[in-house]
């Protein structure tokens, strides 16, 4: 996940990291093993059965590194994952597996990657259509032929609309604190958020022009994109 200045390299800890509120919710919406185990759900609902256990994997926007931890638990081995935050990337375990990079940017050779995966982190980008153009534009360059792209992202949908008014409520936010921190990230995130719900043509369009093989399912507030590298 992005949310750091995409523009500003890692830094050293100061108070006002160590206090930023999205952040601070997004470590409170769900425990590590909750995370993990909703992305093993999602990855096999995805078909990660299918997948060679000696892929080479990246996951972007990666975070504390759920994703990277449910997909070691499913037997891939030969994994990375890239944040631009450093304060999330160093929660993980194991320093080797993840490092801190602008995802515009991958620092991986071409053709280097059989699997790129992003689990929620597009829609962070600052800058519609550029800075999604780039970012993807670096998944195709990175992919090897025949390899995937994975990425799953909030989408406009009833289901989603719901949510958003229910945490509107106080006391549908005091009763449930996964809804309170999902409301404080959403009020923290909210130019780039409401900026990728609104443009679902325009998100669409760029994905598929790198990936124009492609498979897509919309369902329960969630956009899931698998495309293949020619």
């Amino acid at each position: 996940m992005q949310r750091d200045d995409p523009n500003s390299p890692a830094k050293a800890p100061h108070a006002a990291d160590a206090a930023d509120p999205w952040r601070a919710a997004y470590l409170r919406f769900e425990t590590p093993e909750q995370e993990i185990r909703k992305f093993i759900r999602r990855l096999q609902r995805i078909g990660e059965s299918a997948w060679s256990r000696d892929a080479r994997i990246v996951e972007l926007f990666c975070g504390r590194g759920g994703g990277i931890d449910a997909l070691a638990r499913l037997g891939f081995t030969r994994l990375h994952g890239l944040d631009i935050s450093w304060q999330l990337a160093s929660l993980h375990d194991d320093a080797d597996r993840i490092a801190v990079a602008d995802c515009r940017h991958v620092p991986f050779a071409a053709r280097s990657m059989d699997i790129a995966i992003v689990q929620g982190g597009l829609h962070h980008l600052p800058e519609l259509p550029g800075d999604l153009d780039r970012t993807v534009a670096e998944v195709a360059r990175i992919l090897a032929p025949g390899g995937r792209f994975v990425a799953v992202e909030p989408w406009r949908t009833p289901f989603l609309d719901a949510v958003h008014l229910l945490s509107e409520q106080r006391l549908a936010r005091r009763a449930w604190p996964r809804l309170d921190a999902l409301a404080t990230m959403i009020a923290h995130e909210r130019d780039t958020y409401t900026a990728w719900l609104n443009q679902p043509a325009l998100v669409l369009a760029v994905l598929r022009r790198h990936f124009p093989d492609c498979t897509v399912r919309i369902g329960m507030g969630k956009l899931t994109f698998v495309g293949v590298r020619g």
